[in-house]
């Protein structure tokens, strides 16, 4: 994939897009669908011409504000500002320094997290540094591929390698992921974004499954390799299990420390959201260890991943598809739960 002279944007400046911006802080309704500038390309970009868009959490947790963190901890925004990070789409044009990829590969990427600002996913264009940019699995379609970046990064960086060394502030260690093959691992929220994929890298390790859904996800979560499935709206999950080696929990928040008690000593707690744990000290009566890490946008590990996305070994599941448009729609839709996979918005360009 080399740069060749046909690599020159046809835009000039001033140029406008389609985006989804926000002037303010609030709910689904403070998502408009404008005009807005087409970025600038820097050196060591690609400016992508997206086709999809990945959702995720912290799209509304942004869009909201931050409400959750401390004060001091909550972002200093500029508005207006775009909202999002997945995209999957075809490259437009290539700054002069960048030799890796050319107009028209297909590429996909989970944008500058945990930055925000004027290019990001929910526009017709976004400008991608070229360290966190991958080629698109050649067997999925652009939807898929979207659906991807950020829950599977996050799947990933916590069970199989960190890929960074951005230090979580909640804790004084680096995570450290722990060996799957033969052990027993226990998956909380099985049938959403992360967890979809935490049960498939711990079946493909070699581990056995326990997952923990709702009803209507057993389905799912079993054809994506689960061993056992637990309806959390019938049973807890923290008050018959035990001897685990391994919990995901990828709901997270202060709830997570009802697990502790279902490891075996030894074992791994890991809180997908570990904001509001606060059971450190029986963690170490019990003799288990609680990591989380913080998700980081890594290039090297997506092209990792899209071999496993091509051969169908990982698989994205999809709830529901919105067009660019009805970016509110899409969070009302998130706002409701109980999402099996991915929520995606489709750019018609």
């Amino acid at each position: 994939m080399q740069q060749s002279d046909k690599n020159k944007s046809h835009f000039g400046k001033d140029k406008i897009m389609k985006a989804v911006r926000q002037h303010e802080f609030g709910g689904p309704e403070v998502l408009i669908y404008e005009d807005a500038p087409v970025p600038e390309l820097n050196k060591g970009e690609v400016r992508v011409k997206v086709k999809a868009i990945g959702l995720n959490p912290p799209d509304w947790y942004l869009r909201d504000g931050y409400k959750m963190l401390p004060p001091e901890w909550q972002p200093k925004v500029p508005f207006p500002i775009i909202l999002g990070t997945d995209i999957s789409g075809v490259i437009e044009s290539v700054a002069d320094d960048v030799k890796e990829f050319s107009v028209g590969d297909e590429v996909y990427s989970m944008v500058r997290f945990p930055s925000y600002g004027p290019s990001q996913a929910y526009a017709e264009y976004v400008n991608v540094p070229v360290s966190e940019l991958a080629v698109k699995p050649a067997g999925v379609d652009h939807i898929h591929a979207a659906g991807a970046p950020m829950s599977l990064l996050t799947a990933w960086q916590f069970m199989i390698e960190v890929g960074h060394d951005e230090q979580n502030p909640l804790q004084p260690n680096k995570h450290m992921p722990v060996p799957l093959e033969g052990k027993t691992v226990l998956i909380n929220g099985a049938g959403g974004g992360v967890g979809h994929f935490a049960v498939q890298i711990a079946k493909w390790k070699g581990a056995r499954v326990i997952a923990v859904a709702s009803g209507r996800q057993e389905e799912l979560v079993r054809e994506l390799g689960a061993d056992e499935f637990i309806d959390y709206t019938k049973t807890n999950a923290d008050e018959i299990l035990k001897d685990i080696d391994l919990v995901i929990d990828a709901v997270g928040g202060p709830k997570t420390g009802r697990f502790l008690k279902t490891l075996k000593s030894g074992g791994s707690l890991f809180p997908i959201f570990p904001l509001g744990f606060s059971d450190r000290d029986e963690a170490e009566r019990l003799g288990v260890s609680v990591s989380a890490t913080q998700v980081r946008s890594n290039g090297k590990q997506l092209s990792e991943l899209a071999t496993l996305l091509d051969q169908g070994i990982i698989r994205v599941v999809i709830d529901s598809t919105f067009p660019l448009a009805e970016a509110r729609q899409s969070h009302e839709r998130a706002a409701r739960g109980h999402i099996q996979g991915k929520i995606v918005l489709t750019v018609d360009q």
